[in-house]
């Protein structure tokens, strides 16, 4: 049996590298996944996600979702709800960065770092939170919250500040949601990548920054989207029944070094 069947999983960030390799995963794991972005197409190129999971029909449903918007994350919840009857994971994904320092960083850049990064997990757990507790619970939970934060939440982000900033509250923010929710019995993780290779052609593969990545990755190779969704199925199953508040570093061992 897939370990997610029957399950109803929302990612944000969804059409594109990490956010879609975990739809993709938790779709094959048996789960209706709605996909959450502002786009449908990656940006990396290819095929839409839905499309990527096809076989799955009806079990995989786009909504254009920008996670900034209160009413747009409400909106995306309770599609969910009246598509699939019920919502048992929230991925918080979405996420933009700058690749600026503090001085170059502008006061608007800052905002909608925060914006997205922040306040979109933010109305991402509290619009969770509000559905699970209409639930009853299926197992020992009511749903999961299963937020993705960065090993630059706990160490320095070189040349990126408000992203680095913003994942470190990411992290606070799930450790807060993991606590006041307990007793409710919804569990709240973080899941940190270290560097993640997604296909991008941006900055993200500037030879300098691979080069950093790898002196600090003792593992032989860099990440893979596919990584974080093995450790996304892991937190969103009946396997992670004792874990809360918890972050787990999917980084080779960046963090270790």
């Amino acid at each position: 049996m897939a370990t997610l069947n029957g399950k109803v999983a929302i990612v944000t960030g969804a059409s594109s590298g990490i956010g879609r390799a975990i739809a993709i995963r938790l779709a094959a794991e048996g789960a209706s996944v709605v996909i959450a972005d502002v786009l449908d197409r990656p940006v990396e190129g290819g095929i839409c996600t839905t499309e990527a999971i096809g076989a799955a029909g009806d079990r995989c449903h786009f909504v254009k979702t920008d996670v900034s918007d209160a009413n747009a994350v409400e909106n995306t919840v309770r599609q969910a709800v009246e598509r699939y009857g019920r919502l048992d994971v929230m991925v918080n994904n979405a996420a933009i960065y700058t690749s600026t320092g503090l001085i170059e960083t502008t006061t608007a850049d800052w905002k909608r770092v925060m914006a997205v990064n922040v306040e979109g997990v933010f109305l991402g757990c509290k619009s969770a939170v509000r559905q699970f507790l209409t639930q009853e619970p299926v197992g020992e939970t009511r749903g999961r919250i299963i937020n993705i934060a960065s090993q630059h939440g706990m160490i320095s982000c070189p040349g990126d500040i408000a992203y680095g900033v913003s994942k470190a509250a990411v992290e606070h923010l799930t450790r807060q949601v993991a606590t006041e929710f307990a007793e409710q019995l919804i569990p709240c993780n973080a899941i940190a990548p270290g560097k993640i290779l997604t296909g991008r052609t941006d900055i993200g593969i500037d030879p300098v920054l691979l080069a950093y990545a790898r002196s600090r990755t003792p593992w032989p190779r860099l990440g893979r989207p596919e990584d974080i969704a093995g450790a996304t199925l892991f937190l969103a199953s009946d396997m992670a029944s004792y874990i809360t508040g918890a972050t787990l570093l999917v980084d080779g061992g960046w963090m270790a070094r």
